[in-house]
C-alpha cells in the first residue's frame, strides 16, 4: 500500500496518476475535497481508499505492516495564509507525527518541502540539509517557515542518531505548473491564470517591478513542469537507498515575461502585456529571483533532463487547458 497525503491536490494528484500508470493498485489518498471541483483531480483514478487528514494516523495504525511508503504532499500551501496556528497544525505537527510513525513502522517517507524556505534568496538556493546551513535561512511567510521548521527538525533527528524511516527525502519544490491546479484559486500558476486571457485574445497582466535592477516582467523564477517533479519522486521511490533534502526545480531561472510569451505562443499568437503594481501586502515579501541548484540531486544519481519552459507550457496549454477536459 502507498499512502499519498494531499493526493487530491495539484502535485499529489499528478503523482497518484503516475503511480497508477505504473500499475500500482493499492493507492490511498488522504485529503479534503471540499465543495468545489477538486474531486475531478481524482475522477479518473482507481483508489483503494480516500480518507480525511484527521483519519490518517488511525488508518496507518490499522494498516501497519502493509504501508510501504508515504508520499506526504498535503499542506496549507497558500503563502498568504495568516493563521499561523492552523499552518502549524497542518504543516508541521502532522509532518512530525508522520515522520515518527514511519520511523517506528519501517515505512518510507517522501515529503514536500518548498523553495519558500529560502526566503529572499540572500543565502542562495543550495539544498544543504545540514543544521548550520538550514539555520541561516529566513523564510518570508508562515508557509515557508512551517516547511523550514520541519526540515530543521529532520536535520536534528538525523544528526542526533535518532530512529529514522528506512528512506526519508524532502523535496524543495520551486514554481510548479501543470494540470490539476484549478482548485488553488489565487495560488494557481501564472500559466493557468494567463491562459483564459490569451485564449480570448486579451492582454495579459503581470506585476510591475519595484526594484530598479529588474525590468517590469523581468522578475526571475525557477518554473518547473509538474511532470518533472513527479519523475523525481518516482525515481526516489525506485531508489530506497537515497535519503536527503533536495531541490526540485528546472535549474534555470526564467522571467515571468518569458512564461507569458510561452502561453501565447502555445496558442499560436503573440503576447500583449500590461503591468500592475504588486499589492502592498506582499510587496516586501515578493521573491525577485529563484533558481534551484540541482547538484545534490544529480550527485545522488538522478540524471533525467528537466523540461524546457516553452515545451512544458506547450504541453500544459495544448494537452490540458485547451481541451474540454483539462484534468489529468
Amino acid at each position: 500500500m502507498i499512502v499519498i497525503t494531499g493526493g487530491a491536490g495539484f502535485i499529489g494528484s499528478n503523482l497518484v496518476a503516475a503511480l497508477e500508470e505504473r500499475g500500482e493498485t493499492e493507492l490511498v489518498v488522504a485529503d479534503r475535497l471540499g465543495s468545489d471541483d477538486k474531486w475531478r483531480n481524482l475522477a479518473k483514478r482507481e483508489l483503494a481508499d480516500l480518507i480525511t487528514p484527521e483519519e490518517l494516523l488511525p488508518f496507518l495504525d490499522a494498516h501497519r505492516g502493509t504501508v510501504r511508503a508515504v508520499f506526504h504532499m498535503g499542506a496549507i500551501s497558500a503563502t498568504t495564509e495568516r493563521d499561523a496556528d492552523l499552518i502549524v497544525r497542518s504543516n508541521l505537527r502532522l509532518s512530525l507525527d508522520l515522520f515518527d510513525w514511519c520511523a517506528r513502522r519501517g515505512a518510507r517517507l517522501i515529503y514536500a518541502s518548498s523553495a519558500a524556505t529560502y526566503g529572499d534568496g540572500a543565502e542562495g538556493f543550495d539544498d544543504d540539509g545540514s543544521l548550520a546551513a538550514l539555520a541561516r535561512l529566513r523564510p518570508l511567510n508562515a508557509y515557508g517557515w512551517s516547511k523550514h521548521a520541519f526540515d530543521r527538525r529532520v536535520a536534528r533527528l538525523v544528526a542526533s542518531g535518532a530512529a529514522l524511516p528506512p528512506q526519508w527525502a524532502g523535496l524543495k519544490f520551486f514554481n510548479v505548473y501543470g494540470p490539476n491546479e484549478g482548485h488553488k484559486g489565487a495560488m494557481m500558476s501564472v500559466v493557468a491564470k494567463t491562459y483564459p486571457r490569451a485564449a480570448r485574445g486579451e492582454v495579459a497582466t503581470l506585476f510591475r517591478s519595484h526594484r530598479p535592477e529588474y525590468a517590469d516582467g523581468g522578475q526571475l523564477r525557477d518554473f518547473v513542469w509538474v511532470g518533472d517533479c513527479v519523475d523525481v519522486m518516482l525515481w526516489l521511490y525506485d531508489h530506497p537507498e537515497v535519503s536527503g533534502l533536495f531541490n526540485c526545480g528546472s535549474g534555470r531561472a526564467r522571467s515571468f515575461l518569458d512564461l507569458t510569451r510561452a502561453v501565447y505562443a502555445a496558442l499560436g499568437t503573440t503576447a500583449r502585456v500590461e503591468y500592475v503594481d504588486t499589492p502592498l501586502e506582499i510587496r516586501e515579501k515578493y521573491q525577485y529571483f529563484t533558481e534551484a541548484r540541482l547538484e545534490r540531486l544529480r550527485a545522488a544519481g538522478y540524471g533525467r533532463a528537466t523540461t524546457p519552459l516553452e515545451e512544458g507550457v506547450r504541453r500544459y496549454v495544448q494537452d490540458f487547458l485547451a481541451r474540454p477536459d483539462p484534468y489529468r
